[in-house]
């Protein structure tokens, strides 16, 4: 596992030990940004099950302002201080021990807004359309965010959540990702 492209491109990311959470590939990483990006002028990223935190250091590298990151396992928490301090980004980094739901609550009390936030679940969880009628109930996504949602394959996620709709649904091997962004009004 590594960073794909910017400012850490090559740089290799720490793993988290054992089976407990299921990694981006590179090669859906690398889709994902060339889709949503691939670069960033500024913007702050909310990576909600952020594993190793591959993700928003992805969007980091590539421009992002800032990053926040929740994981409720401590290893995994570990891992992404980890691969932050290697890349240079703990300054521009938050990172939360918390579950999802709880820590979307929290964040809309501190007024946190994010351009582009990454739901990935383990994929016995069927809570991103959940997740996503929270993020809006609790306005944490700016009017131009993306939502980047990663599933099982065989999952097939609803073409609206509120006022997100789905512009993107690509599927590589055993994983699916559906991008989300708010409707237009025309």
């Amino acid at each position: 596992m590594r960073v794909i492209a910017g400012i850490c491109k090559g740089r290799r990311l720490a793993a988290v030990p054992g089976q407990s959470t299921r990694p981006t590939s590179d090669k859906v990483k690398e889709s994902i940004f060339n889709m949503i990006g691939p670069f960033f002028e500024e913007g702050h990223v909310l990576d909600a099950y952020a594993g190793t935190g591959a993700l928003a250091i992805e969007a980091l590298s590539r421009g992002m302002e800032t990053a926040t990151c929740i994981d409720i396992e401590p290893k995994s928490l570990h891992v992404i201080k980890k691969n932050l301090a290697e890349c240079g980004f703990l300054t521009q980094a938050e990172v939360y021990r918390n579950d999802a739901k709880r820590a979307i609550s929290i964040l809309a009390k501190k007024d946190k807004r994010y351009d582009l936030v990454f739901l990935d679940p383990p994929y016995r969880y069927d809570t991103i359309p959940e997740l996503i009628s929270q993020l809006q109930e609790q306005r944490l996504v700016n009017d131009r965010a993306k939502i980047v949602a990663e599933h099982d394959a065989g999952v097939r996620l609803p073409d609206e959540i509120g006022e997100f709709v789905q512009i993107r649904y690509v599927v590589y091997g055993d994983t699916g990702v559906t991008i989300y962004q708010k409707k237009t009004e025309e």
